[in-house]
């Protein structure tokens, strides 16, 4: 028998194969919460109170913090209480709004990954025109674009999804509702919505990846051309952060989504599923502030504290 979608509450399996976990994972996912809610929430201020961070940089970093605060929000609340206690279930409308959060902010964040490659392109290829070129209505502008993009994707795929033909025991493989796992749950012909999934997976994931290499290849051209040890250390010094980001996000999402069928893959998959939902958006700030001593000094001051001499 089907169950064709009616609003009844789904099962979240999450990790309750594993019981002996779970309260560890609790503890985990509780301090990387807490972690990226305080960093993202220091980067935002700082970007906005501090007026030497109001640059293209700043202003993308505070987006893709924003971005990860409310990623994170939508569901590891939830996911607290399902590792906490028995309780495993969220309802249909839940399900629906978490899904439509996930393929927005999943979006958003592969298209202004890009945007922040292009970017630092610009930053090292076109040292001289970088004000001209990267001024503050194209800025907003690019940022606009990223959300809106991620916008048109969730209304695209979220409703199909959801009309799939549930079967009747309504449990996901997972630990938050996403399209992969509902897919999974559906016991009726899921054509259309793979089809549309590889589509959204070329155009969310693999044409950013590339214009990513593309921007960076660019890059390292220009400094093979200029031929110098400090044309490389100021590359590397504009750049790391951002490609550090890129390469553990896409790891990730391609452990997630680019991986066999077997149960043994999908378990695992699950693993890199909670390190990319919960561990990139805690680690993102860490990475673009541990070794810039701009966000160091704005911080300072910000305290009161301008120690920016003995920086010197």
């Amino acid at each position: 028998m089907v169950n064709h979608s009616s609003p009844v509450d789904f099962l979240l399996l999450g990790f309750s194969e594993h019981p002996e976990l779970e309260r560890i994972l609790f503890l985990i996912v509780l301090a990387s919460y807490l972690l990226t809610l305080m960093s993202n929430t220091l980067i935002i201020l700082l970007s906005m109170l501090d007026p030497r961070l109001h640059s293209p940089m700043y202003f993308f970093l505070s987006n893709l913090s924003f971005l990860d605060l409310c990623f994170t929000t939508s569901f590891v609340p939830q996911m607290l209480v399902h590792l906490w206690g028995p309780k495993k279930t969220i309802s249909f409308l839940g399900c629906a709004v978490q899904l439509f959060i996930f393929l927005l902010l999943g979006a958003t964040e592969c298209v202004l990954l890009t945007v922040m490659a292009f970017d630092r392109y610009v930053a090292v290829c076109q040292p001289l025109h970088y004000a001209t070129i990267m001024h503050p209505r194209l800025c907003r502008q690019l940022a606009a674009v990223a959300w809106v993009m991620g916008l048109v994707q969730s209304i695209i795929q979220t409703p199909p999804t959801l009309r799939l033909p549930f079967c009747p025991h309504r449990q996901i493989d997972d630990f938050v509702c996403e399209v992969p796992s509902l897919i999974q749950l559906s016991c009726g012909d899921t054509t259309y919505n793979e089809i549309q999934l590889v589509v959204s997976s070329v155009i969310f994931l693999v044409m950013p990846l590339t214009l990513i290499l593309i921007s960076y290849g660019a890059i390292a051209w220009a400094v093979l051309r200029i031929n110098s040890a400090m044309a490389w250390r100021k590359a590397l010094g504009t750049c790391s952060s951002h490609l550090t980001v890129v390469t553990i996000f896409y790891s990730s999402v391609i452990a997630v989504y680019l991986q066999p069928s077997s149960p043994y893959a999908q378990k695992r998959g699950k693993f890199f599923g909670l390190f990319y939902a919960v561990g990139t958006p805690s680690l993102n700030p860490l990475i673009y502030t541990l070794r810039n001593k701009e966000v160091k000094r704005a911080l300072r001051r910000l305290l009161g504290k301008d120690w920016d001499s003995r920086e010197s």
